[in-house]
């Protein structure tokens, strides 16, 4: 039997969607969905009828939407590990059978080498169940979206990232997004970041799909004054229900905001650079994304292809990463990212990993030498070249 997003809960639904069920209960802007519970696996003809007609009658309930396949494992999105961009998720997904395919090729990223090495790096060793819950949720088309940092204590700032269209352009680190603060009396600062490219749905293939920027568009801000308030205010009102600092990834289109996944923050994000601050000179400026400083060997990494060149201790530099990545931050002593900011999923786990990082560094791969001697300042944001 599927289960109701509504009626999700962490032992019939996993941890991504028994969070998102409590918020829709409690009323909030979340898209209405459903979860494929563990257990069932479409490998016999019998249950792979069964599934699919469920999966069909849900869908047609909702008016046959394009909609987004995600993980909810048990043990992800909770307060020791975030599981951060670690299992599969795939978006812009139409029909039974392609929901279907996409919850069996969810539950098989289950047994990626990278979600085995970060559960190990995480200290759970156990083998990780490859019939684990899947949530459905119809795709929000956003005109801006991203994610939002709720404040760990009573000084600190709300802190925002957004970027035009898909979140995934955030979360993967593919932009250098716009960075917003609220403080606690309601003041805003920001900085905007270079969006070059967006994430849309392919409303003809499927899927989805990465189009470039207008220039006039890339240096534009992404959200109003009034828009930011209302997201920190809404993301105050999530953090109080759910009884502790979130990270939420959140969407807008058409001026109604949505929420699109809310999990506890399991590491703290170093201070926004200041504007106009100064630098050591002769060093290299991006975003700090974990705190730390290490002095080692520049590793350029362009591609899997040159995974087998970072040796223990190296600090990978690179345009930026994807979960494929994960297993070099194992080894790795630092990261160094052309593109991304401090609340995209590398950063989440370099922050869980310990190691320093700097975001958004433009040009890094061209004006890092392979092999050169830096020092990666993940405080201050910034790497010199010695």
């Amino acid at each position: 039997m599927l289960t109701k997003l509504s009626d999700a809960t962490r032992t019939n639904a996993g941890g991504k969607a028994a969070t998102l069920g409590t918020l829709l209960r409690a009323g909030m802007p979340v898209p209405d969905g459903f979860v494929v519970p563990s257990g069932i696996q479409p490998l016999g003809a019998e249950v792979a009828r069964w599934l699919r007609d469920g999966v069909a009658g849900e869908l047609e309930r909702r008016g046959d939407p394009v909609v987004a396949v995600r993980s909810s494992a048990p043990n992800e999105d909770s307060a020791e590990a975030s599981a951060a961009g670690q299992y599969e998720s795939i978006v812009g997904v139409r029909g039974a059978e392609g929901v279907c395919q996409a919850v069996a090729e969810v539950r098989a990223s289950a047994r990626a080498t990278r979600v085995g090495d970060y559960w190990a790096r995480s200290g759970d060793r156990s083998p990780q169940a490859s019939d684990m819950p899947v949530l459905v949720q119809p795709v929000i088309e956003a005109d801006v979206s991203g994610v939002m940092f709720t404040p760990q204590r009573d000084d600190e700032p709300t802190r925002i990232e957004a970027s035009w269209g898909l979140g995934l352009a955030v979360v993967g680190g593919t932009v250098t997004p716009d960075t917003y603060e609220v403080a606690p009396d309601g003041n805003i600062q920001f900085s905007v970041g270079s969006k070059q490219t967006r994430i849309d749905l392919d409303h003809e293939h499927g899927g989805t799909m990465t189009s470039t920027v207008a220039p006039d568009r890339r240096s534009a801000r992404t959200l109003n004054d009034p828009t930011i308030a209302a997201l920190a205010k809404l993301g105050r009102r999530i953090a109080q229900l759910l009884g502790g600092p979130q990270d939420i990834e959140w969407a807008v289109t058409d001026g109604t905001m949505w929420i699109l996944q809310a999990r506890p923050i399991t590491a703290s994000v170093p201070s926004r650079k200041i504007p106009g601050s100064p630098d050591p000179v002769g060093a290299l400026s991006g975003t700090p994304g974990s705190r730390g400083t290490v002095t080692a060997a520049a590793r350029v990494v362009r591609g899997p292809s040159d995974f087998p060149t970072v040796r223990a201790g190296d600090i990978v530099v690179c345009l930026y990463t994807d979960p494929a990545w994960t297993p070099l931050f194992t080894i790795a002593a630092g990261v160094v990212t052309e593109t991304g900011g401090a609340l995209s999923h590398a950063a989440i786990v370099a922050r869980e990993y310990g190691i320093p990082a700097v975001l958004g560094l433009d040009g890094a791969t061209t004006r890092i030498e392979n092999g050169a001697r830096i020092t990666l300042d993940g405080t201050a944001g910034t790497v010199t070249v010695l």
